[in-house]
């Protein structure tokens, strides 16, 4: 019963459980599959496969029922993305996801998306699919080292200085393009050039491993590479250079030591491209003083030569100013033993070595000055004695040793000692006035002016006015009448007769000027340079540094707290020199130069700059004087009022002589001809001219019947002045070349006893700037035509029209006639009665003779007028005379026929060559004094027919 019991029981259970079988068959994809809900993933680039963490496998619970329990696959969610889910085994729901195409890291490193499994569903179809949760996938895409190390820079750049180690002198710098840390940092720098003294860190820090000299290199190449921490190297090395500069001396650089400069050119830049190197230190302010050193030109500097007295005048200053230290001249011959520079560049300056001094002659300076006057005089002086060291004194010439007024030096002191004249008080009255000065014994050029009106005393020094420091007094000076001595260099001592006081030192352009005071603006005008600094300053920067210059401009200083406009001002800043014709030679230049800074402990310091400019040789000028040297008048012009003009066609032409570069037309031809390049042109200028000179030549002008005149209201029209005195004339003052060819046209020769006078000779010499360019001497000789009384001469004086001959011809020699005492009746002895007869003879012949010589000679005379020829010489033989004496011997009267066949010969071979030139004229003056040192002997006996000039 128990077994059909348990058999009963295993039925119904089996019957139970095919129900349950039969309910659940009706439900056949009952879940969802399953996945994890993040995964990472890592791809390497240029590979398509991924390795997940965890690996992509997808659950059922259906399993294992077939369609329901499967995978089927794997969708992935998300825009671009570039991977794919594959199912790789159903029932197990194991899957890979790989890429499309190959990744790039550099493109992007990372990529997230998400990612669904969904089943097979209930049948082949996929009806009633389940789709699983979505799960986040990351991927890495791993990077592979496929690019190379890259520079930043194509080359570097870097300057050092010489004798330093730097920890980093510069830093190179390179790339990569991978994406990965490893790849795409620069693990390692290396310099490829071997053997320098260089090396490179890993950061690509270059730094020298050894002092660094100048002077044995000046500029390092280097080669470096770099190496990514993959090893790949540089696709290409960069090229480094390390410039090495000297040791950084704060100076001034890009100034020219020589600086050349060309008369005439105006302003010339001295520092153009000058700046201020300060070695990288901050600066916070500059000065800078720039000296132009002239002291050794002239007198200070260079200014125009022209006489003290010239200055005066050209600088506005009324006449009465006179000269007491003038330049050595016929007229004014008191300084002729004194030693000068004796040089024509500069002006003349007059040395006393303490022996010497000099008296100057009466009547140059009133005794007794009328006041107010000025004194004015240059004057270099060092440190002296003790003892007084006199500039100008007046004393008293005999008797006693008094000094009237005086000007000396003592001490390094200036001194004006003015004794007043006798008076009817005996008062104490100033009587001399000091000065300490510096200037006095600098050993230096200082120019010094006196105003004097009593008792005040103004002393003007290189135009700044001081005052004496101290003013004694004295009485007024006894009546006496002793004469006094105005002397320079010294004080005459008239009760011993001997000079004392001598002055040590240099003197120019001694000055008195009585009756007016000197005026501030001629002062200023006589001690002006024509030379100096001058600066332009650029609007941008005038305001920000101040400039300042001294008195005569050899000096300016600057000041400013910006270092750049302060170098552009120095760079406008030139050198002028304004006259015609400068001092050539050398101005040493000094720049001296002070800074502050921020740190006063590192503060610089700047050396002077020294240099100089180099004044060229000017152009020097050629005055030529030319005109008609040579002429006749009639002894009855030279006697008239208005006399013989002697320069009537005077031209005076200055031309200076310079070489010119011309170039060839063809490369051929200056390859031919290499000197065609150079020529020397002659070009004519125009300039002042300061003295013309007329000299007698020969005897002496004889006051009581001959003078030089000339029209004295033409004279002063032109600011100008005469001398004269029985050597010549002297015209001075500054003034163009064409003034002094008018008034040198008006210069007359007048002689009012011209009887004895058959010539006079002259000279004329001109000069510019006191004598340093001198013209030619130009002579002119001019001739006396004396004309005979035709009552006193009627049998053998033919008369005939006036004739000119031309200048170049050879001068009539009268110097055998004494036409004077041809009237005089000669004694016939009566034992000559043989030798008259032949005498008479001969005079026949002779006269007819001359008169056929005579019309020859007049009818030339007329065509030569037809032709209108000009300068030529006048000679007048409206009555010729010949004169016989019966008393010479039958054989010099039949010698003296032969000669003068012989000339006429001579003469008619010579007609053709009438026209020549006034230098062919000087030439046949020498030959025709040859021939009459020969005929000398017998002039002297007989009277000689002189027909040279026919």
């Amino acid at each position: 019963m128990r077994i059909r019991g348990v058999k009963r029981f295993a039925s119904a259970v089996g019957l139970l459980l095919g129900l349950l079988c039969a309910v659940e068959a009706a439900k056949v994809n009952k879940h969802k599959p399953w996945i994890e809900t993040t995964y990472h993933g890592i791809v390497t680039e240029n590979d398509d496969k991924v390795l997940l963490d965890p690996p992509l496998i997808a659950l059922d619970k259906d399993a294992p029922l077939r369609y329901a329990g499967e995978i089927c696959g794997f969708r992935i969610h998300g825009q671009n993305v570039p991977f794919e889910a594959v199912v790789l085994d159903k029932s197990t729901g194991e899957g890979v996801i790989r890429a499309k195409d190959k990744l790039d890291c550099e493109l992007q490193k990372e990529h997230t998306f998400t990612i669904q499994a969904y089943d097979c569903g209930e049948g082949p179809d996929g009806s009633n699919m389940k789709k699983s949760h979505k799960a986040t996938v990351h991927i890495q895409v791993n990077d592979m080292n496929e690019y190379s190390p890259v520079f930043k820079e194509k080359s570097y750049k870097a300057t050092v200085i010489e004798g330093k180690k730097y920890d980093s002198i510069l830093k190179v710098e390179a790339v990569d393009a991978d994406c990965s840390f490893q790849f795409s940092q620069i693990c390692s720098y290396e310099i490829v050039t071997p053997d320098v003294p260089f090396t490179v860190d890993k950061d690509g820090n270059i730094k020298n491993t050894e002092k660094l000299n100048y002077s044995k290199e000046r500029m390092y190449k280097l080669t470096v590479t770099a190496y990514d921490c993959g090893k790949n190297r540089a696709s290409e090395d960069v090229l480094v250079k390390i410039n090495i500069k000297p040791t950084c001396k704060p100076s001034w650089q890009g100034f020219n030591k020589r600086i050349e400069y060309e008369p005439g050119t105006g302003s010339l830049a001295l520092f153009p491209s000058m700046h201020l190197e300060t070695c990288e230190e901050p600066i916070t302010s500059i000065q800078a003083s720039i000296m132009l050193e002239t002291n050794h030109i002239g007198k200070g500097c260079d200014r125009d030569t022209y006489s003290e007295k010239f200055l005066h005048k050209l600088c506005g200053a009324s006449a009465g100013t006179v000269e007491l230290l003038p330049a050595p001249s016929n007229s004014a011959n008191w300084t002729v033993g004194l030693p000068t520079d004796n040089g024509h560049d500069s002006d003349q300056v007059f040395e006393f070595n303490g022996t010497q001094a000099i008296k100057v002659p009466e009547g140059v300076v009133s005794t007794t000055l009328k006041e107010p006057f000025t004194i004015s005089v240059w004057m270099r002086h060092g440190p002296g004695g003790r003892e007084k060291e006199t500039i100008l004194c007046n004393s008293d010439k005999t008797e006693m040793n008094r000094h009237h007024y005086s000007l000396y030096v003592h001490n390094c002191r200036l001194v004006l000692l003015l004794r007043q004249e006798p008076t009817e008080s005996e008062n104490y009255k100033p009587a001399e006035f000091h000065w300490k000065l510096d200037q006095v014994c600098d050993k230096e050029w200082h120019h010094y002016v006196l105003n004097i009106e009593f008792p005040a005393v103004t002393l003007f020094v290189d135009g700044s006015i001081f005052e004496p420091f101290l003013v004694t007094e004295d009485y007024p000076l006894h009546a006496s009448k002793i004469e006094t001595q105005l002397t320079i260099g010294a004080c005459w001592q008239g009760g011993s007769a001997r000079m004392t006081q001598y002055f040590r030192g240099n003197l120019a352009g001694l000055m008195i000027r009585s009756g007016k005071l000197e005026n501030k603006k001629v002062i200023d005008c006589l001690y002006t340079c024509k030379e100096g600094l001058d600066v332009q300053l650029p609007e941008e920067v005038a305001s920000a540094v101040k400039v300042d210059f001294n008195p005569n401009q050899s000096s300016l200083s600057l000041e400013g707290d910006d270092i750049e406009s302060f170098e552009k001002v120095m760079q406008h800043i030139s050198y002028l020199n304004s006259r015609q014709f400068p001092t050539p030679g050398i101005r040493h230049l000094r720049v001296s130069t002070t800074v502050k800074c921020f740190n006063e402990e590192t503060c610089i310091s700047v050396p002077d700059s020294e240099g100089y400019v180099m004044v060229l040789q000017p152009e020097e000028p050629r005055i030529s004087l030319s005109g008609i040297d040579h002429f006749a008048r009639g002894a009855a012009e030279f006697e008239s009022t208005e006399g013989v003009m002697l320069f009537p066609e005077l031209r005076i032409v200055s031309t200076i002589t310079r070489e010119v570069e011309v170039e060839a037309e063809t490369e051929a031809e200056a390859e031919d001809d290499p000197t065609v390049q150079e020529t020397v042109v002659s070009e004519e200028i125009m300039h002042n001219l300061d003295t013309c000179e007329v000299t007698v030549v020969g005897d002496e002008l004889n006051g009581d019947h001959e003078s030089l005149e000339v029209d004295l209201v033409q004279i002063q029209q032109r600011a100008l002045e005469m001398s004269s005195s029985n050597v010549g004339m002297v015209i001075t003052g500054v003034n163009t070349m064409a003034n002094y060819e008018q008034v040198l046209h008006l210069i007359r020769y007048r002689n009012w006893h011209t009887e004895a006078l058959f010539d006079r000779k002259f000279k004329l010499v001109c000069s510019e700037l006191n004598g340093r360019y001198i013209s030619n001497e130009f002579k002119v000789e001019v001739n006396v035509i004396h004309t005979a009384n035709p009552m006193d001469h009627a049998n053998n004086a033919m008369v005939q029209p006036q004739f000119i001959n031309q200048v170049q011809h050879a001068s009539v020699d009268l110097s055998g006639h004494n036409l004077a005492n041809t009237h005089q009746a000669s004694v016939v002895p009566s034992a000559a009665t043989v030798v008259i007869v032949v005498c008479v003879s001969f005079l026949v012949f002779m006269i007819i003779l001359g008169v056929f010589r005579i019309r020859a000679a007049h009818q030339r005379t007329m065509r030569d007028q037809e032709n209108g020829k000009e300068n030529e010489m006048d000679w007048d033989d409206s009555a010729l005379t010949i004169t016989v004496n019966p008393m010479e011997t039958y054989e010099d009267q039949h010698s003296s026929e032969e000669e003068g066949d012989e000339e006429e010969e001579e003469s008619e071979d010579g007609e053709e060559e009438d026209d020549i030139t006034s230098a062919e004229s000087d030439s046949s003056e020498d030959e025709g004094g040859e021939q009459e040192d020969q005929q000398g002997s017998s002039r002297q006996q007989q009277l000689e027919w002189d027909d040279s000039t026919y």
